[in-house]
């Protein structure tokens, strides 16, 4: 399935997936039940220039390309699709400083992103405002040289744990217009967390509410210009998008691959599972479905590469598609599994677990069908 790859892309799915099967995979079920959130082994794929996937060299990032970075979270995602997927954040974040930070916001921050040494969070749903999030309550007014912000973000990976928060917040009127972008950090006073959400899965990662209670920040924090904050947000979860989709078909490659050897190991009336002709074609559907929705992937990764104007779209069918076969894939492989499938020491249920809020997040995949029915139709 990788065939045509350049040499360098075939050296990053290689190394990714040396990194997920030696420090993830081992360890993915007793974070999950322990709900620990393995910081120090982000720093180790730091190291490997994971903490900077698209950032650019100058300030310490690796400077790939969207198709090398669905690479990368396909890969990661083997092993965890948990921690897989909070990267895949971080890098969103990392990626909107660089590209719409300031001189000295990107000077002060990336380097420590890249490196893991700050971690970072994005924050635009609120409890009030998730698909429709151009109609979002957080408010920031002006006070002199500084801005005050106020309100709750809802579902935020990596709360209470990162430092650096992508904020979104009305500066203006209603509508996306009216929406800024802020850079605010954990210890900005005003800034609190709310407890760890009890989750279906992403375990291995904490979801916190962020609490913005009269959190004044100097100017020099606003993200891009005033009323930008809107485009920057969506142009960083096309992004996004690509990178969960990615997540999804690496638990999804990883659930496949387990069904065929727990198949080729168990044996029933006398044979092992593998020789059933219905369980060999149900492989044959699943990797078939999970290869397309690779196809799909990649085409649009190519897309936001060349600046396609089709882009948002692709990213929205990519993100829609592969989701959806991702969950579909690791649910079957479950079930081939039997009764042994239903056991978190398998690793099985897990990965079915922690793709089901990939349908969800960075837009629900009925989200991603408005986009899609958008383009199609030039209906707003």
């Amino acid at each position: 399935m990788h065939t045509h790859l350049t040499d360098d892309q075939l050296a990053i799915v290689a190394t990714t997936r040396d990194f997920a099967r030696e420090h993830l995979a081992p360890h993915a079920v007793a974070w999950d039940q322990a709900k620990h959130f393995p910081v120090d082994v982000l720093r180790k794929a730091a190291d490997l220039g994971l903490g900077g996937v698209y950032v650019r060299e100058e300030a310490g990032g690796s400077e790939l390309g969207r198709q090398d970075g669905v690479l990368v979270f396909e890969a990661l995602a083997t092993g965890c699709p948990s921690i897989a997927g909070y990267l895949s954040i971080h890098n969103m974040v990392a990626w909107m400083i660089d590209r719409y930070g300031s001189p000295a916001q990107r000077a002060r921050l990336l380097p420590g992103l890249c490196s893991t040494e700050l971690l970072g969070s994005y924050c635009l749903t609120e409890p009030g405002a998730g698909s429709d999030a151009a109609a979002l309550a957080t408010r920031a007014r002006r006070h002199g040289d500084h801005w005050v912000l106020d309100g709750v973000k809802q579902f935020v990976s990596g709360a209470g744990t990162s430092q650096v928060y992508v904020v979104m917040a009305r500066t203006g009127g209603p509508g996306a217009r009216g929406v800024s972008a802020f850079l605010v950090e954990r210890d900005d006073p005003g800034v609190s967390f709310g407890p760890n959400e009890k989750k279906m899965g992403w375990n291995a990662q904490p979801t916190r509410q962020v609490l913005l209670d009269g959190v004044r920040l100097p100017a020099d924090r606003l993200l891009g210009g005033e009323g930008e904050g809107f485009r920057i947000a969506m142009n960083g979860l096309n992004g996004g998008r690509l990178g969960i989709a990615a997540c999804s078909v690496g638990g999804a490659q990883d659930a496949l691959e387990r069904a065929t050897r727990h198949l080729a190991d168990r044996e029933a009336f006398g044979a092992a599972l593998l020789h059933a002709q219905a369980l060999r074609f149900r492989l044959a559907d699943m990797a078939t479905e999970l290869e397309a929705a690779r196809s799909l992937l990649w085409r649009a990764a190519a897309a936001l590469d060349r600046g396609d104007p089709r882009a948002p779209e692709l990213c929205a069918m990519a993100k829609r598609h592969a989701t959806d076969t991702g969950f579909e894939v690791a649910n079957q492989a479950l079930q081939l599994h039997g009764g042994y499938g239903y056991l978190a020491e398998y690793g099985i249920e897990k990965i079915v677990r922690d793709l089901r809020v990939h349908q969800i997040l960075e837009g629900t995949n009925e989200i991603m069908r408005v986009i899609v029915a958008r383009g199609l139709t030039g209906a707003a």
